[in-house]
């Protein structure tokens, strides 16, 4: 059955606990999303093979404007989330105001974390938290080599698409 759908953290909640009393494994990815881009997509696949349910944490807007600078996000929080769940392979998407998952992965103690790969697994911000209820972190996606900065560059220049369809 797909699930696919924007939820509230109290609606996930129980989500999650159903698919965990139906013995389904629960996998953690999280980002801001602002500009979709193939990276994403390969990361997200990535991700939604490490369980059976994958979660898609999306940062609001306030979190993308400290982490990303002025003019960030590009795309509001609700937006972005629903873009994210039309994607192949997420079931749930819920946005979260921190910087970090942290809190995130404590209440929800996903199976797996995921991240992409301008990670490795002990340079995950979360790390601590994901080893403090038993988790693990896997490392998914492609090389980094899609960020929607470059992206922003490349349309605000003028720019053709680059060989191969990478972004950056």
């Amino acid at each position: 059955m797909v699930v696919r759908m924007v939820v509230t953290e109290t609606e996930l909640l129980s989500r999650v606990a159903d698919d965990r009393r139906h013995g389904r494994t629960i996998a953690l990815a999280n980002g801001c999303f602002d500009i979709l881009h193939v990276g994403h997509v390969r990361y997200l696949e990535g991700a939604a093979h490490e369980a059976d349910r994958l979660i898609v944490a999306v940062n609001d807007d306030a979190s993308v404007r400290q982490l990303k600078g002025n003019g960030r996000p590009i795309v509001p929080a609700a937006a972005r989330a629903e873009v994210i769940a039309a994607v192949r392979g997420v079931d749930y998407v819920v946005v979260f105001p921190e910087l970090t998952v942290d809190r995130l992965l404590g209440v929800l103690k996903p199976d797996v974390h995921c991240k992409g790969t301008d990670y490795t697994p002990e340079t995950v911000p979360e790390r601590d938290a994901v080893r403090a209820y038993g988790g693990r972190v896997a490392i998914v996606g492609d090389p980094k080599d899609h960020s929607t900065r470059d992206l922003l560059a490349r349309i605000g220049a003028g720019a053709p698409p680059s060989p191969g369809g990478k972004t950056g």
